[in-house]
């Protein structure tokens, strides 16, 4: 096959699927679905059709803190022992809590949850993730340096296969779903984001003060101190030429000081961070849980998070099972 050959397939398969009569059939379902299940086909070029399932979830992400820094710091043979049992350990909390686990890269799992009891088997999935990463695994690192980050969300998604099909040594790696859907890009943003320490940078700013009108009754008012970055300052001023010196565009203008400023650009979060949707799920179907009447999962204020605007609620909440000495 010529390179001309190649461009010219893939242009007729890329122009088959995305056409207008190639059908997506979508199947809504309250189960996880599984690689294996029917109604989710490959793309099929004769009949130009694929099937998908749609469900109602909660997706959930877990991987670990400055694995780059853990690759640095240990041996490969370790952190091979570290990433196995902690993928091992993180399934075995998913299945526990009615999880399915459907993906796994490096230290990264991600699990979603059927569509009854989503909620609660997905925050208590990551509290007994917390835990165990805090209290059995971290217990093998002396420097207590393993870490995990957890972020979850709940909407819809969409279940599919994207490639072609493979046989012989290759076919096992086309065999994972694709999962679609914002629930996975939100849930793998707070991942990114959660257990982080807090991040800010100290900046220039001119604290300038202003006289308020007096109208000679009583003493005069204090002066009145505002904030301005120097660039926004230095705007508010001009030449005088009759009298060579600078002045300010307000005539109140009396003084001015050159002051150290922190600004927070991100703060600090908890291990576990959760959308607004989770956390109102979770509380209406456990209002009288401990989390939920001692206040354990905050706002979290300050957090950008790309592609979502609401509010994040984050916490470091443990089983205190896992706390107990074991045998």
């Amino acid at each position: 096959m010529t390179i001309k050959d190649l461009r010219d397939e893939i242009a007729d398969e890329v122009g088959s699927i995305l056409s207008a009569d190639f059908q997506i059939g979508v199947v809504a379902t309250d189960m996880v679905p599984h690689s294996a299940d029917p109604a989710i086909t490959f793309p099929n070029l004769d009949a130009k059709k694929q099937g998908a399932k749609l469900i109602d979830t909660c997706v959930l992400y877990i991987d670990i803190r400055r694995s780059t820094e853990l690759n640095l710091t240990h041996k490969p043979r370790t952190v091979a022992k570290l990433y196995s049992a902690f993928v091992r350990a993180m399934t075995r909390c998913a299945r526990h809590h009615m999880g399915h686990v459907r993906g796994i890269i490096g230290d990264r799992v991600m699990v979603i949850f059927d569509r009854k009891d989503a909620f609660t088997n997905a925050v208590e999935c990551a509290i007994s993730m917390n835990a165990v990463s805090k209290y059995i695994i971290n217990k093998h690192f002396t420097r207590g340096e393993v870490e995990c980050g957890i972020g979850i969300d709940a909407g819809k998604m969409l279940a599919t296969k994207t490639g072609v099909r493979r046989k012989g040594v290759e076919q096992a790696a086309y065999r994972n779903l694709v999962w679609l859907g914002r629930p996975a890009n939100v849930a793998s943003k707070l991942t990114d984001l959660a257990n982080k320490a807090e991040e800010s940078v100290s900046l220039p700013i001119v604290s300038a003060a202003f006289q308020p009108p007096y109208f000679g009754l009583g003493t005069l008012p204090a002066w009145q101190w505002k904030e301005f970055y120097p660039s926004e300052f230095v705007r508010q001023l001009s030449i005088d030429g009759g009298l060579n010196r600078i002045k300010h565009s307000d005539p109140t203008f009396q003084h001015m000081m050159i002051l150290e400023k922190t600004i927070v650009t991100r703060p600090k979060t908890a291990p576990i961070l959760m959308t607004e949707t989770v956390w109102s799920g979770y509380k209406a179907a456990n209002p009288h849980d401990s989390s939920v009447v001692n206040g354990w999962f905050k706002e979290i204020t300050g957090l950008k998070v790309p592609g979502y605007q609401g509010k994040v609620f984050s916490g470091d909440v443990i089983f205190t099972i896992f706390t107990e000495q074991q045998p």
